[in-house]
């Protein structure tokens, strides 16, 4: 999922490697659900000059965010991390009530693999990755949803997402400025 690119020496053009923008999030959150329209701007802004990627940190106020990280990890295995993400995030007050059934059923209408994404959630294949992004978001002070993480610098969008996206894109040019 976080290919970098890569070229040869000799070619005119060197390729640039992406910038990487960490977003710990949880999909019961309705906050990480308004990050939503922040991070499609900085795709469209960026497109592949930026890596965003998911990174789990499911709290416990909410009952179905463990299982729902686990779910995003299986979509991301199948291909569709990011789309089924935005999809459970786009259903949060509806995954408090659903749970589990709401995860397969968003799964199908994305064209998954919903009976591989259940025997994921049985089987616990995707219990330690949630668990290590869930251990380092604590080791570098995440306490709320989302945050990000770019260019060394923590921002909290759990308090407010107010003027968060122009601090990420202030970082992410200067990051980009001095790759060349």
């Amino acid at each position: 999922m976080n290919d970098a690119t890569t070229s040869d020496a000799s070619s005119p053009a060197a390729s640039v490697l992406p910038i990487v923008l960490d977003v710990w999030c949880e999909l019961q959150c309705p906050d990480c659900h308004a990050a939503l329209d922040d991070l499609r701007a900085l795709r469209e802004r960026y497109g592949d000059r930026l890596d965003i990627r998911l990174r789990h940190f499911p709290l416990e106020k909410h009952k179905h965010a463990y299982v729902a990280a686990q779910a995003a990890e299986e979509a991301t295995e199948q291909g569709q991390g990011w789309p089924y993400a935005e999809a459970v995030l786009a259903r949060t007050e509806e995954l408090a009530g659903r749970g589990e059934k709401l995860l397969l059923e968003v799964a199908g209408e994305l064209g998954l693999d919903a009976e591989e994404l259940d025997t994921a959630l049985i089987d616990g294949r995707h219990l330690l990755i949630v668990d290590a992004d869930q251990a380092e978001g604590k080791a570098i002070g995440v306490s709320g949803t989302p945050t990000y993480v770019i260019g060394g610098e923590r921002l909290d969008g759990g308090k407010s997402q107010e003027g968060l996206r122009a601090r990420i894109e202030e970082i992410a040019d200067r990051l980009l400025a001095e790759q060349g």
